[in-house]
């Protein structure tokens, strides 16, 4: 089993804003220990979602599908685009706010293999060449896939007691990029995504 004894706490949620939360999980390491086995990265780019923000799944509206956004900070919020990827984001601020943190990319630490074989086993059947580690976890869907992620398992869970959790970053410093969010209509001139500057895991 996988050491979890640097497991954020609760506390760590609860003590930022959503744009200041999205740049501190930059450095942190998502460990998830599954039945398969464990596998883990480092978040090297975020993307925040606030509230009064029209990109945001909560915006004017609280849904079933975004009931998780709105529970304690450190929930997990999983959700499904295009109606075959799936994503990752962290809640933030306080319960009842709808507001999340969105996990961009990781570069891949421990278990790459099980990674891997995740990645191959997501896809078409045909000839199919190999994942490389920095294409493993290189977008949202992606690093959902590598890393065993399933909305039907962990969506409205807690970071702080499930089986998926994140350790804190090993820098305390980090040169961080500021940008606009990718793939959005609405919102997007709003400066709301992070990643780790030249950092090559971080997706396109």
């Amino acid at each position: 089993m996988h050491q979890e004894e640097n497991r954020l706490p609760l506390s760590f949620y609860e003590a930022y804003d959503t744009r200041s939360l999205a740049q501190k999980l930059l450095g942190c390491e998502l460990v998830h220990n599954s039945p398969d086995g464990t596998t883990s990265g480092i978040i090297v780019e975020t993307e925040a979602y606030l509230q009064d923000d029209p990109a945001c799944h909560a915006y004017q509206k609280r849904t079933i599908r975004t009931e998780p956004m709105y529970g304690a900070p450190g929930t997990i919020y999983v959700y499904l685009i295009y109606g075959m990827y799936q994503c990752f984001n962290v809640v933030s601020r306080e319960e009842g706010c709808g507001e999340a943190v969105l996990v961009r990319a990781l570069e891949p630490k421990e278990g790459m293999e099980l990674m891997e074989i995740r990645r191959q086993n997501s896809r078409k059947v045909g000839l199919q060449k190999p994942v490389s580690p920095r294409e493993l976890c290189r977008g949202p869907g992606k690093l959902v896939l590598a890393m065993g992620i399933d909305r039907a398992i962990h969506n409205g869970l807690s970071l702080t007691d499930s089986d998926l959790y994140l350790k804190p970053s090993l820098q305390d410093i980090l040169e961080v990029d500021v940008s606009k969010r990718i793939g959005i209509t609405q919102g997007a001139d709003l400066l709301y995504r992070y990643s780790i500057r030249n950092n090559p895991f971080v997706s396109k």
